[in-house]
């Protein structure tokens, strides 16, 4: 009988363990590369190249900064442009004709605004930098002032000196924006910044239904219908807030600009303006503007003062109770804590805008939170 010797490790199949040389040396194609690595140096060249690729991605990401400052703008104007295209398209519309629509009455409104405000605004800034010593001066002149002097002494006066002395050289006037060139260049970013934002809001909204169907689709089939629904969820919670916070800040500058009219303070465009983009920033952005238009109208006159501050903060209660409830009813709520929590990391991170898009993005994360993290731990024993 013939006898068929046995098969060497060395003889087995190819296909198996150990039958080439990579795994014949012991090593596992199960691990990552850089585990086998035959040398230090090997480790440390693939830790570096990581490394750098890193550091790549961050001055890439920081020189596109602008740019993607731009992308949010638009699209945060489009999601808060989205509920009156959806609200014409309730009433027969196709989108295309409730977007057109849309576009049109936001440019008339735009355009009508910046026609009327601008050049007040840029008369009144003028007049505050040429009245501005004179402001101090009957400052210094006020029972407010003696008040302060004789109860604080010298360095009360040291203040309004240095205040005086730096608002009577136009020198500094001109630093403040960096030169005529500098602000002539400023001015010019801006415009094209806001062409630039508003062509991509365009953009954004006719294209809305369909990124968020392509959005849908990047995640597995069973999934699809729960994040569908939760799209839909965190996209009408962020154009109503957006809505909302446009609105309530509109107000504050109504109020603002017939407050200041009807007490003969001389800037009531001006304030108009900076109320509206300072309450923009959610929770602290009507105090931060009470104080401010406190201040500058105590320079005016004290009880000017007085009564702006006791019919604003008057304001302030109806808006807190009153208007912002039924602005903000199809929003998703935020506890107050995060609220601040939010507006500050935003703040710092991206300034005015990422104070104003931080409430939207911690009530999306709030509700991602909500909806998917805590069912899956239910259902873990």
């Amino acid at each position: 009988m013939r006898v068929t010797p046995k098969k060497s490790a060395s003889d087995a199949d190819p296909t198996s363990p150990g039958a080439d040389g990579a795994h014949s040396e012991g090593r596992s194609p199960n691990k990552p590369i850089w585990a086998n690595l035959a040398s230090p140096f090997g480790v440390g060249f693939f830790i570096t190249l990581g490394g750098l690729a890193a550091v790549l991605l961050g001055i890439a990401i920081s020189n596109l900064s602008t740019v993607i400052i731009y992308i949010a703008f638009a699209l945060f104007a489009a999601l808060g442009l989205d509920p009156l295209v959806r609200f014409l398209g309730r009433r027969g519309l196709s989108r295309a004709w409730s977007i057109v629509v849309v576009s049109i009455a936001f440019a008339g409104v735009l355009i009508g605004v910046l026609l009327l405000i601008i050049p007040t605004v840029v008369r009144q800034i003028t007049q505050f930098i040429n009245d501005a010593p004179g402001l101090v001066s009957d400052f210094m002149r006020s029972d407010v002032y003696q008040w302060l002097e004789a109860n604080f002494g010298d360095s009360v006066t040291d203040i309004v000196a240095e205040v005086q002395k730096f608002l009577t050289d136009p020198g500094n006037i001109a630093a403040i924006g960096g030169g005529v060139l500098q602000v002539g260049i400023t001015i010019g970013t801006g415009i094209s910044g806001i062409i630039i934002v508003i062509v991509l809001s365009l953009y954004f909204l006719a294209s809305l239904p369909n990124m968020k169907t392509s959005f849908v689709r990047l995640v597995p089939a069973r999934n699809r219908a729960g994040v569908a629904d939760m799209t839909e969820q965190i996209t009408d919670s962020v154009g109503g807030y957006l809505m909302g916070m446009v609105v309530l800040a509109f107000c504050n500058a109504v109020v603002a600009f017939f407050l200041l009219l009807f007490l003969g303070f001389p800037f009531p465009a001006l304030m108009a303006v900076v109320a509206f983009c300072i309450t923009l920033i959610p929770l602290v952005g009507s105090v931060l503007f009470w104080a401010i238009g406190t201040v500058l109208v105590l320079f005016v006159d004290p009880v000017d003062a007085l009564i702006f501050a006791g019919v604003y903060l008057v304001y302030m209660q109806l808006e807190a109770y009153v208007l912002t409830p039924r602005v903000m009813n199809r929003t998703i709520s935020v506890p107050g804590s995060l609220v601040v929590i939010g507006a500050l990391v935003g703040g710092t991170l991206l300034g005015l805008l990422g104070a104003l898009v931080a409430i939207p993005v911690t009530a999306s994360i709030l509700l991602i939170i909500k909806q998917v993290v805590v069912p899956r731990q239910d259902e873990k024993k």
